[in-house]
């Protein structure tokens, strides 16, 4: 799984067919201490996340084990919202 903080919300009004009715979230990766990393992915949002949410993404074949996005065409999908991110050092 990835961490990461969502930064924007994707519009494709022309999509494949699979991917009808589903938000795409662009999500930034973040370090443990919350800092932003350079790297970023789209991702289908399971959750109902909004900019500025730190979110959990599963990517690969587990992207579509989700009820939204079973046996759709998608590699990464926000699959949980963080509330508290507790770490010890």
């Amino acid at each position: 799984m990835i961490l990461g903080k969502v930064i924007g919300t994707i519009w494709a009004t022309r999509k494949d067919e699979g991917l009808v009715g589903m938000k795409l979230q662009l999500v930034r990766h973040i370090g443990l201490d919350g800092q932003s990393k350079e790297s970023f992915l789209v991702a289908v949002d399971s959750v109902g996340a909004g900019v500025g949410e730190t979110v959990l993404v599963a990517t690969g074949s587990s992207a579509r084990l989700t009820e939204l996005t079973k046996n759709k065409p998608v590699d990464a999908v926000i699959m949980a919202i963080v509330d508290k991110l507790d770490v010890a050092e």
